[in-house]
């Protein structure tokens, strides 16, 4: 497998408890990259603007979280900040406000709840009680460690060079390791590995952080591209921003600030405030906006990658999708 991110060790982990011996090849340390940089909004209210194949499956994996979540913290030990919290969504003008309503009607008929809500500043609001959140540090990290509990061998920082014909292996920085086959989960760095698959590309998005008392937000808040939510711990994050910037690490104080002006539009209690961390990270953008989820015809090699902005969301749907395909169970 390629790829220690949070659909990589979830494939592995489901692969595992299917009998499937698995190696997880990862460039760096698991859980590192995307998943690491994610806020861990579980939020369909938020992303789902249109009826769609994608638009159902990430309703369902939002109804598998919770099992999902206690299942892996009872397997691991490892403790997960998740909370069924619920999002409140704001319109700052009358057009605003119409394409909100607009937008819930049509979520309704999903099987999306949404009421109306408020919000001082607000010319108003709507309230989708079952979105979520969780930590994707803390996920990774129980995954890292059911995983290793189940057997699978994690090689981090040995990058994979190559993909060996149809899909019997791989060559890494260490040498040659044959199989009987290749998950490719790469992420914004999967169609490197095997050309002519739908392209994968990183879209850049910051972050920042505010250490704040515990329970100063409930649900998570947004407007437009901007959010914000509340670790049980107290820190608060904000986001984000969307940058086809390549491979760039570079942390853009314009963006950052940009971020902060927002932050502080949707919260007042944040005008003046320092963010106590700064970061970013690459999305996992993918050609025709859909998950490559599926068996190369004519080889071995399975693909789970391109979930873009939706990753921590999708990955328990994902997990089960690939553990049955490959198996065949």
């Amino acid at each position: 497998m390629i790829g220690g991110g949070i659909i990589g060790l979830a494939c592995a982990w489901r692969l595992a408890q299917k009998g499937v011996e698995v190696t997880v090849f990862d460039a760096g340390a698991t859980g590192a990259e995307a998943s690491w940089a994610a806020a861990g909004m579980l939020a369909p209210g938020g992303e789902v603007e249109e009826d769609s194949p994608q638009a159902r499956t990430a309703i369902a994996s939002l109804r598998m979280y919770a099992g999902f979540v206690e299942e892996l913290v009872d397997a691991s030990g490892v403790e997960i900040d998740y909370r069924a919290c619920g999002a409140l969504e704001v319109a700052l003008t009358e057009e605003e406000a119409g394409q909100l309503t607009k937008k819930a009607e049509l979520q309704a008929r999903m099987g999306i709840r949404s009421e109306v809500g408020a919000r001082e500043g607000a010319v108003a609001a709507r309230f989708y009680p079952d979105d979520a959140m969780v930590n994707p540090r803390e996920v990774t990290a129980a995954l890292r460690e059911v995983c290793l509990r189940w057997g699978v061998d994690i090689r981090g920082h040995e990058p994979v060079k190559e993909i060996l014909a149809l899909g019997r292996g791989v060559w890494t920085t260490h040498g040659r390791y044959a199989d009987d086959g290749v998950l490719l989960a790469a992420g914004a760095w999967s169609s490197r590995l095997w050309p002519g698959i739908a392209e994968s590309t990183p879209v850049r998005g910051h972050l920042i952080a505010y250490h704040e008392r515990p329970g100063l937000l409930g649900p998570i808040l947004r407007h437009n591209g901007t959010y914000l939510l509340q670790r049980t711990s107290g820190m608060l994050l904000a986001g984000t921003s969307t940058e086809h910037v390549g491979f760039d690490r570079t942390l853009d104080e314009g963006v950052i600030a940009d971020i902060q002006r927002r932050a502080a539009g949707l919260m007042p209690e944040l005008a003046g405030r320092v963010p106590v961390e700064q970061w970013n990270g690459f999305r996992p953008g993918i050609e025709g906006g859909v998950p490559v989820i599926g068996q190369v015809e004519g080889t071995r090699v399975w693909t789970a990658f391109g979930h873009y902005r939706n990753g921590i969301l999708l990955a328990p749907d994902t997990a089960r999708r690939v553990a049955e395909m490959v198996t065949g169970k």
